[in-house]
């Protein structure tokens, strides 16, 4: 490590492993460490040996999960839009060549149905329409709000956002969300998974905001459906760590130099503020850029300190479920996603 390099990476995560392997293609210099022995860091896909490492430690795996290379487990799940930019810059720099993938099988939505004469109330499940025509044959909604989805949809397929033409008079740049949702005549429950499960909003503040962002990100899903399969989203077979492993082969064979289960004790500051490495135990190597997860800029104690540079300002809660059998009411699909809006 006692090197001078261009750029010092600390951390394995997608984002550091795209800007590394993207940094030694330009010929930069390149020094990646990671505090773990596995790729991913917070964003990893663990087998069941260092699953049970990360959160029960001194405690073996029940021998009912079967080998170890059956499993991986990504720490935060997420799918790739099959359209997408990242899809695109996979493309381009051919790391798809290190990894395999498949198409989700289907995507979900849970809602509430109000009960009626002849049903009760329930927490339902039904999976997101993915075109007009299945938007028409959807159980989410009734007759009549099936053929103002369907219309909805038809929209949203035939806008071009370079030509104002195809905006059917609405300013989408001026407009707000919920005004478009009105001129369709759109129901409460239709804009909940409409907002949550097809334009894939966290949170509803969308809807008093300007038209274009989400009707963006609508096309983007409509656009991504049947480019691979018949779902909008991919994600590699062997989990979401294989992503930021094939970018750091990328790097790697353009001499980018790799070492895990390497710590990260400082992050080493010039008398003029500026970053000018990084010490690691009794060594250190040097350089005027260092780029970084948040985690590798926390004090000592992991919290405070004085050589703390970021504060945690949040906590994400997650679950992982390891289950026996299929999710009732998915048609017994191997790979979904179920969307649980914000309401």
């Amino acid at each position: 490590m006692n090197e001078t390099y261009d750029v010092i990476v600390c951390g394995t995560g997608l984002k550091e492993c795209v800007l590394s392997g993207l940094l030694a293609t330009k010929g930069k210099k390149v020094l990646h460490v990671d505090r773990n022995e596995y790729y991913g860091g917070e964003t990893a896909s663990l087998n069941l040996t260092n699953l049970w490492k990360q959160f029960r430690p001194d405690v073996e795996p029940d021998k009912q999960y079967g080998h170890n290379r059956d499993w991986n487990i990504d720490l935060i799940p997420k799918f790739i839009m099959a359209n997408g930019k990242l899809v695109k810059m996979l493309l381009h720099t051919k790391v798809t060549k290190y990894l395999e993938w498949k198409c989700l099988d289907a995507s979900y939505v849970a809602q509430y149905q109000k009960g009626g004469m002849l049903k009760s109330a329930k927490l339902a499940i039904a999976k997101v329409p993915s075109n007009d025509m299945e938007a028409l044959k959807s159980n989410l909604m009734g007759l009549f709000e099936k053929k103002r989805c369907m219309n909805f949809y038809k929209y949203i397929e035939d806008i071009d956002f370079d030509d104002k033409k195809t905006w059917k008079d609405m300013d989408l740049d001026n407009l707000k969300m919920a005004d478009v949702y009105k001129k369709y005549k759109l129901e409460t429950q239709t804009i909940d998974f409409l907002g949550h499960a097809v334009a894939l909003h966290t949170e509803d503040t969308y809807i008093n905001e300007t038209a274009r962002p989400t009707l963006e990100k609508m096309s983007l899903y409509l656009d991504s459906i049947g480019r691979y399969g018949d779902s909008p989203f991919l994600y590699p077979i062997y989990g979401l760590g294989g992503l930021p492993e094939a970018f750091s082969r990328l790097c790697a064979i353009h001499g980018g130099t790799y070492m895990l289960n390497t710590t990260v004790d400082e992050i080493l500051m010039g008398e003029d503020g500026k970053v000018t490495g990084i010490r690691s135990g009794d060594v250190t190597a040097t350089a005027p850029l260092v780029i970084c997860d948040p985690s590798y800029t926390m004090g000592p104690d992991g919290k405070t300190g004085q050589s703390a540079h970021c504060k945690p300002i949040g906590k994400v809660i997650r679950a992982i479920c390891l289950m026996n059998h299929t999710i009732p009411h998915t048609h017994d699909a191997q790979s979904i996603q179920i969307i649980l809006p914000a309401k």
